[in-house]
């Protein structure tokens, strides 16, 4: 990382930092940088927390595919690798897993995975834009609240993978699949374990 975890946190973060362990097995590494500031660290855990809450309207699986494929665009090793993980334990499918960095020539995604993916990538992209075509594909199936709640999700991965990436924070191998564009398809497939 570009820049170094403090010898010690503020207490008001430990709470953070002790659930990230219990869940994770280890502090994730931007925490430590997001520890740094504890105020900006509760609103970030804060924001996402509501953002991937069992109550969304968006659904788990999609809410996993939009955070690794926002990933994968901003070339975030560490966001792949712990969204992946995520990914991996909601999805089921390891081959559709796989096959997201390529997902416009795969037959595994379903048409409201596709819609959500190309907003995805019009967000994410530099120089493409949202139209009123994707916005009405979305209509379909979302209402305009939860059109709102998909785009801050989108726009918070963003933010969150373009911090990990300009302070190179490294993957902590928490996903073993093989998801990342360029990646050995050799690279074992097997799914995470349940003790991270």
């Amino acid at each position: 990382m570009r820049i170094p975890a403090k010898q010690h946190y503020s207490f008001l973060i430990k709470p953070l930092l002790w659930l990230q362990k219990r869940h994770y097995g280890s502090i994730l590494n931007p925490a430590l940088l997001w520890g740094r500031r504890p105020t900006l660290f509760w609103l970030v855990a804060g924001f996402f927390g509501y953002l991937d809450r069992k109550s969304s309207p968006i659904t788990p699986i999609i809410r996993s595919l939009v955070c690794v494929r926002v990933s994968q665009l901003n070339d975030c090793a560490f966001c792949v690798d712990a969204n992946g993980m995520k990914l991996a334990e909601r999805c089921g499918s390891e081959e559709k897993i796989k096959a997201l960095a390529h997902w416009q020539q795969s037959e595994l995604f379903e048409q409201q995975e596709r819609d959500v993916l190309k907003y995805v990538e019009a967000i994410t992209i530099t120089g493409r834009r949202v139209d009123e075509e994707m916005i009405a594909q979305l209509k379909h199936r979302y209402d305009d609240d939860a059109i709102v709640e998909l785009t801050a999700l989108i726009a918070f991965q963003n933010l969150s993978a373009k911090f990990n990436t300009a302070l190179d924070v490294p993957k902590q191998g928490f996903c073993s699949l093989p998801i990342q564009p360029g990646d050995n398809e050799s690279t074992s497939s097997a799914p995470p374990s349940d003790n991270k």
